[in-house]
């Protein structure tokens, strides 16, 4: 993050909480907004999209104590007009040590360092990461993201699975212990002094902060590249990882696992894995929405008497329904708690079509029976309501 965004951010009012809030309120404040703004939930919207990175830089500082320590005093000392920017050295900023320590004396005899019990670059290193005690130490880099398909059978994707996911990601190179140096014994960085970033004019008098050219963003150079990984300190490695595909994912759904991606660098979080499922299609039954779908073939006398018909579920035990007297071939009935599973761990239903089969070959008893029933029905027409409808149109 640049120095700029932490003089004109306000991470309080991103997130909607006072500046005395506690950790949980700020924590409460997040997750809500998470939530609501989250890419998962709001597919391709970038206003949501950028509003997310939002939130979610406003909780890498205020969520962490220290970081919100700094970013306090720092935006105490703004606040106040303790800084005025100017064109300073390497883009630093001009300021008055009068002016910042209040009194005439403030900058005489050591009086800047008296006032923080330190250097001007102790108190914006952990922000900024530059400058400071802290500006040779590298920093903990976070791993890769990574992205993988799994395809998964209806049944599966309905009640979830565990299934192994074999990926390739770049991790700490072993033969060098992720140093990137075949003696093991690296040097820091005589371009960024070890932050791995530096910083660049950006007009106005602030600076902000890229990836050093030089040992690209690690911090460190080999003086002895490490032939397994050229100096790098990663290399490519396989494995296989058992994940748990939630119950009730749909086709084409993309899932975030957090903390399964590539391993971190110099004790760096691990990165988050995304898995993209794709859903095999089922012989008998179907899915809308939360519900399942499936089409029952009945006889006509069912159809026209009623009755009691048998119904297949997923994975478990028949149902019977109750078919009313004269049930129009189409007709959907709904068996409640019987489709997939919802996000609150409730089920949908599954929705089940009468399909009235006609028999292609009859016996003789059944064509009589047919032929005495056509006679019993022979002044009815079925089709004059929708002549006398083509009429008046």
């Amino acid at each position: 993050m640049s120095t700029k965004d932490f003089i004109e951010k306000d991470f309080y009012k991103v997130l909607g909480v006072p500046k005395d809030a506690t950790e949980a309120e700020i924590k409460k404040a997040y997750r809500k907004l998470a939530r609501e703004y989250h890419p998962d939930a709001n597919k391709g919207n970038a206003r949501a999209e950028e509003r997310f990175k939002e939130i979610s830089e406003a909780n890498d500082v205020l969520g962490d104590p220290k970081k919100r320590k700094e970013y306090d005093e720092a935006r105490a000392l703004f606040g106040n007009g303790g800084f005025r920017p100017g064109p300073g050295a390497g883009g630093s900023f001009n300021f008055d040590l009068g002016d910042l320590f209040g009194g005439a004396g403030g900058a005489q005899g050591g009086g800047a360092q008296g006032g923080f019990g330190g250097g001007i670059g102790d108190v914006f290193g952990g922000l900024f990461n530059r400058g400071g005690a802290g500006a040779t130490r590298t920093q903990p880099r976070r791993g890769q993201d990574i992205d993988t398909e799994v395809t998964l059978t209806f049944t599966e994707a309905i009640e979830g699975a565990t299934v192994p996911l074999r990926m390739s990601s770049q991790s700490p190179c072993k033969a060098c212990s992720g140093t990137g140096d075949k003696n093991g014994t690296p040097r820091v960085c005589p371009t960024c002094v070890g932050t791995g970033q530096v910083a660049r004019g950006s007009g106005g008098g602030f600076s902000l902060t890229d990836p050093c050219p030089d040992c690209k963003g690690r911090g460190l150079i080999a003086e002895h590249p490490c032939l397994d990984c050229k100096g790098s300190g990663r290399a490519k490695s396989s494995r296989t990882m058992q994940v748990r595909i939630p119950a009730g994912v749909t086709d084409g759904q993309r899932i975030r696992l957090r903390g399964k991606g590539a391993p971190g660098e110099r004790g760096g979080p691990s990165g988050d894995l995304y898995v993209v499922v794709h859903v095999g299609v089922h012989p008998v039954f179907g899915r809308k929405d939360d519900n399942l779908t499936v089409t029952v073939p009945v006889t006509f006398t069912e159809a026209a008497l009623g009755g009691e018909i048998k119904v297949p579920t997923l994975g478990g035990p028949s149902l019977t329904l109750k078919l009313p007297p004269g049930t129009p071939n189409g007709r959907t009935m709904r068996a409640r708690g019987k489709g997939a599973v919802r996000k609150d761990g409730t089920r949908g239903d599954l929705l089940v079509t009468v399909e009235v089969s006609v028999p292609k070959d009859l016996s003789g008893k059944a064509r009589d029976a047919l032929e005495a029933y056509r006679e019993a029905t022979a002044g009815e027409d079925p089709r004059t309501e929708l002549f006398e409808a083509a009429k008046g149109a």
